[in-house]
């Protein structure tokens, strides 16, 4: 008989707590509904005015074409700040690129003892890597970044110099991380277009893209469950968002990251120095309306093909000195097809080919020999270069005297 009531006792509790889940769950989504209801007719409002320069009330801000990794428009986007949990996506490109994350790990007294947004882990929990990820990019755990730094740098200031290092490679040049959760404290920077950069290559990580594109994740602690939710309050919200990572300090104030997919047109904004929440909501979507209303992707790659094409049979160059006077030609490296054009400039879009004429002996393959310029209202917004696809080696004695012989025989 008390063998059957234990059994009840902890039927009954395992009930309470699947209601409590859920409950909360359900709380978070009222609450999410809520805030986005109070907000709903200035979100109407920006979407409704994205034809004209949008108005933004946070310090700095970017919005990056993922393609041509360019920055179609920005405030500030060069000063430095502060960033707040925005840190934590290096954080992830360090743990993904450099761990098994199916690892076990044992979480240490410094790590459960971080403040700020928590996963709720405790000295001695066990948890895997990539529960751990979850944690970092879903709730903004700061246990969960100092775990994941002593696990992968040793301790904290070892895994700040790998973020650095990585930083580094990526050419972030005004980018400095001294910590793994972006807590504030000295020496923790970027700008708005670095952390655009950061994040441009964060998502060409299959791992990273589906972590930052979940809405809700159940993690395991020492075997039992947990539901987390992502704090991205665009996500699921928005047209086209599918990540990527919401900050707040004191010093760096509200901050986001968005990155937004529509009709194969790829953008990530970035919002820096919110006073509130509701700013930092409203200054993205109006960030991501404006580009969408008033941007579209256009191959320019076959325009260049093309304006190059009609050119070539009409190029002539004098090698002086070569024992060749023409020479084959080539297009450079075209680093991207697409680009982002305001639509109203569809129809002034230039194309200009700049050529050498003159060049002297030795010529040597992949010489540059002229360039095509590809200009909007009169303004290069991109290059491509003409090469010379063959070398032309400088005259010799012998190539003068047969020449003179070969001139000497049609006499």
């Amino acid at each position: 008989m008390k063998k059957i009531k234990h059994i009840f006792i902890i039927f009954a509790l395992l009930i309470s707590v699947t209601v409590n889940i859920f409950a909360f769950d359900e709380k978070e989504a009222e609450l999410e509904l809520k805030y986005f209801n109070e907000v709903h007719e200035e979100v109407k409002q920006a979407s409704t005015d994205a034809s004209k320069e949008p108005t933004t009330y946070s310090r700095a801000v970017a919005i990056f074409d993922r393609t041509s990794k360019t920055v179609i428009y920005g405030k500030n986007e060069n000063d430095v700040r502060a960033m707040a949990s925005t840190t934590k996506i290096m954080t992830a490109v360090v743990l993904i690129e450099n761990a098994d994350l199916s690892r076990v790990v044992e979480v240490s007294e410094n790590a459960a003892g971080t403040d700020g947004s928590r996963l709720g882990l405790k000295t001695g929990d066990k948890i895997t890597l990539n529960d751990l990820l979850y944690g970092l990019m879903l709730c903004s755990g700061n246990d969960a970044a100092v775990q994941i730094a002593e696990t992968i740098g040793g301790s904290v200031p070892g895994f700040a110099e790998m973020m650095n290092k990585k930083a580094k490679e990526l050419g972030l040049v005004n980018t400095s991380f001294t910590s793994p959760h972006g807590l504030d404290g000295d020496g923790h920077h970027t700008t708005a277009y670095e952390l655009a950069v950061l994040t441009d290559y964060a998502l060409n990580n299959a791992k990273f893209a589906e972590v930052v594109a979940t809405k809700h994740y159940t993690v395991t602690i020492n075997g039992n469950s947990k539901n987390l939710n992502n704090t991205n309050e665009l996500l699921g919200y928005l047209q086209g968002v599918n990540g990527v990572k919401t900050g707040f300090t004191n010093n760096a104030l509200r901050c986001l990251v968005t990155s937004t997919l529509r009709n194969n047109f790829n953008i990530i904004t970035v919002v820096l120095g919110a006073d509130t929440k509701k700013i930092r909501t409203l200054d993205s979507i109006k960030l991501i309306e404006y580009a969408y209303e008033n941007y579209e992707q256009v191959d320019i790659s076959k325009m260049i093909s093309e304006e190059y094409e009609k050119w070539k049979p009409t190029y002539k160059i004098n090698i002086n000195k070569g024992i060749k006077s023409e020479v084959q030609t080539k297009l450079g490296e075209q680093k991207y097809t697409m680009y982002p054009i305001k639509k109203e400039d569809r129809q002034n879009i230039k194309l200009k080919v700049n050529e050498t004429n003159y060049v002297e002996a030795p010529l040597l393959e992949n010489s540059k020999l002229g360039s095509i310029d590809v200009l909007v209202n009169d303004k290069v917004i991109y290059t491509v270069d003409i090469l010379s696809n063959e070398s032309v080696r400088k005259k010799e004695i012998r190539d003068y005297f047969f020449n003179m012989i070969g001139s000497y025989s049609k006499i």
